[in-house]
């Protein structure tokens, strides 16, 4: 027999806005600030005036949990759909202010003409008309007094009838009486069942991720500083992108601009680099997560700061919830401190990773600095510190390390390093992922694509800036130059060569056929065959005189050559050397980046 795991009940409007009211039912801000437009809350109550249905709402309960007296205190709700939809309501009905998509309070105020029976969003000129109720909240207050209410508007309003401007307004105040459907989910659903639900019944299907979960986690307990965390975390991830936030949260939030929080992230305030691309709250958690908790599936995460569970006696305990809590905050601090956030970033930076469009792994970034955080505190030498994170992260995108189940694969990551140690765990890696067969072979093998962004030909990037190589004929501007002020991908087979002797785009941007150069350069070969251009280039350096790029030494440009990969003959190579090109120069790329993963 299937046991039903969820509830589906009609409450009222008014019960619903008590709830939020009294905090019986938690609205966790899910890095999600009040997005609807005023036109679209207008919407929502005419829905409501007509009797239309406006949806469900979908809350997830909080477990039991058992006090250190013994007690047993009732999980309040979590709304986990509906947000939008309530934050709306209380703003409309309620006067509240809403924190918008820029992070600032603003009010939206709903205007009704009884007449019409109609609802505008209240402007200037409607608030001169009257015709209209400016703001439906003041006719909504329980000190409204209906009868002066409506004979004033019918004095203003003349040849209105005072019967007909009754009905309609109180038509309007009944509207808190309309009931809404409310999906009530079990506290002991997982978050697997409780996504699986959401998304059935969602229209939209949006998916929640676990993150979202611990979110509303955290932002439904009040008891050990559940809604200032999750502000914290927020305004991190804002600050970073916008860093003339800092003033508009000192101002506008008081209370939060005097917790340690807030003084932790205040660099960022004249902070602006994005290498980061920047943190999200689910990089935030995870890094705490795996660098205090020691693991990296979320859902662990939500079940701890719901109070645990004590396999013995089958209940959630007050005391995990409050160790969980605390534990967390001291992750995003470590997260946060501006020592080691920029010290890690350093680190990827001298890896040659110097822009965020070269990091196609967030998960890479996020377990690199959880090791940064893990080896800090097992007060390991900054140089093994500094070897370790590099190569892991390089190891990490040269492999595709969590491309697969990332979660998992995290997990069994940070317990490794923290029983074996991180070198010796990296040793081991290395041993079974970066065998003779990967550099000769494996990797080689892999460069067969066309896809600009293949982690392989960013590896062979940060290879060049690491080597402070010069771009493609450039006497002076190197790699890291062209890749931070958008220098020009080549083709050293220029496409418009190749596409007249009919190869398909898959074949002709191949990514072994790609290099970093000089735009003007690029607009001087054309569509040239290699064998003519390249034989121009050999002959400048005998003649001095530079047609492409500033080389003229014959030494110089061989090594600019040798930096570059390009392989022996390419001057006498055409078409029909194409492949046997791509071949050998796929060899020479996983040459430079063996030896570069090897120093670094």
């Amino acid at each position: 027999m299937t046991i039903q795991k969820y509830a589906v009940n009609q409450y009222s409007v008014q019960a619903l806005l008590t709830w939020v009211q009294t905090g019986a039912i938690a609205i966790p801000e899910i890095q999600r600030p009040f997005v609807w437009s005023a036109t679209q809350v207008r919407d929502l109550i005419d829905s409501l005036y007509t009797g239309y249905p406006v949806g469900y709402l979908i809350a997830w309960k909080n477990p039991h949990v058992r006090l250190k007296d013994g007690s047993i205190s009732e999980g309040k709700r979590i709304l986990i759909d509906g947000q939008q939809r309530v934050t709306a309501l209380m703003s409309a009905l309620l006067g509240m202010s809403v924190i918008n998509k820029d992070y600032r309070k603003v009010n939206i105020t709903i205007a009704f003409n009884p007449i019409e029976q109609r609802f505008e969003v209240t402007n200037p000129a409607i608030r001169k008309d009257k015709q209209w109720l400016p703001n439906i909240t003041d006719v909504l207050s329980p000190d409204v007094k209906m009868l002066r209410l409506v004979k004033e508007y019918c004095e203003q309003n003349e040849g209105t009838d005072q019967d007909e401007i009754y009905e309609s307004i109180e038509l309007l105040r009944g509207i808190v009486n309309n009931h809404i459907g409310l999906i009530e989910l079990d506290s002991d659903l997982d978050i697997e069942a409780v996504t699986e639900i959401f998304i059935r019944i969602n229209s939209k299907g949006t998916v929640l991720s676990q993150a979202d979960f611990v979110m509303s986690k955290i932002a439904a307990n009040d008891v050990y500083g559940g809604n200032l965390l999750r502000k914290c975390i927020d305004y991190f991830c804002h600050l970073a992108i916008a860093p003339e936030f800092y003033e508009q949260i000192k101002e506008s939030d008081t209370e939060f601009a005097n917790t340690d929080y807030f003084s932790k992230m205040s660099w960022l305030r004249k902070e602006n680099d994005d290498l980061y691309d920047p943190p999200s709250y689910t990089d935030m958690l995870r890094v705490a997560f795996m660098s205090e908790f020691q693991r990296a599936k979320l859902g662990d995460l939500v079940a701890l700061l719901s109070g645990g569970r004590n396999f013995e006696t089958r209940e959630y305990e007050e005391t995990i919830a409050e160790q969980s809590f605390r534990t967390l905050e001291k992750g995003i601090m470590r997260f946060m401190n501006e020592t080691d956030f920029k010290r890690f970033l350093m680190i990827i930076r001298s890896a040659g990773f110097i822009e965020t469009s070269m990091i196609r792994s967030r998960n890479a970034l996020n377990v690199a600095y959880t090791l940064y955080l893990t080896m800090r505190n097992q007060n390991e030498c900054a140089n093994d510190i500094e070897s370790c994170v590099r190569r892991w992260f390089v190891m990490s995108l040269l492999t595709g390390h969590y491309s697969g189940s990332a979660e998992s694969t995290m997990n069994f990551d940070i317990k490794q390093i923290n029983e074996c140690g991180a070198k010796a765990y990296l040793r081991d890696l290395e041993e079974a992922e970066l065998s003779d067969a990967f550099w000769d072979a494996g990797l080689p093998q892999a460069m067969n694509t066309s896809v600009a962004t293949s982690p392989y030909f960013y590896a062979y990037l940060a290879a060049q800036v690491h080597a402070n190589d010069k771009g493609f004929l450039s006497k002076d501007i190197t790699v890291h130059d062209l890749i931070t002020h958008r220098g020009d991908i080549h083709h050293l087979f220029p496409r418009s060569y190749l596409k007249k002797h009919d190869l398909t785009k898959g074949k002709y941007n191949q990514i072994a056929n790609y290099v970093m150069m000089q735009s003007e350069i690029n607009i001087a070969v054309g569509d040239q065959a290699p064998k003519d251009y390249f034989t121009q280039i050999l002959e400048q350096c005998v003649a001095g005189q530079a047609a492409y790029g500033g080389i003229t030494s014959l030494n110089e440009m061989k090594a600019n050559f040798a930096a570059h990969c390009i392989p022996e003959g390419i001057e006498t190579m055409d078409v029909s050397d194409y492949e046997d090109f791509l071949y050998m120069r796929r060899r020479l790329i996983a040459d430079k980046i063996r030896h570069y993963y090897q120093n670094i």
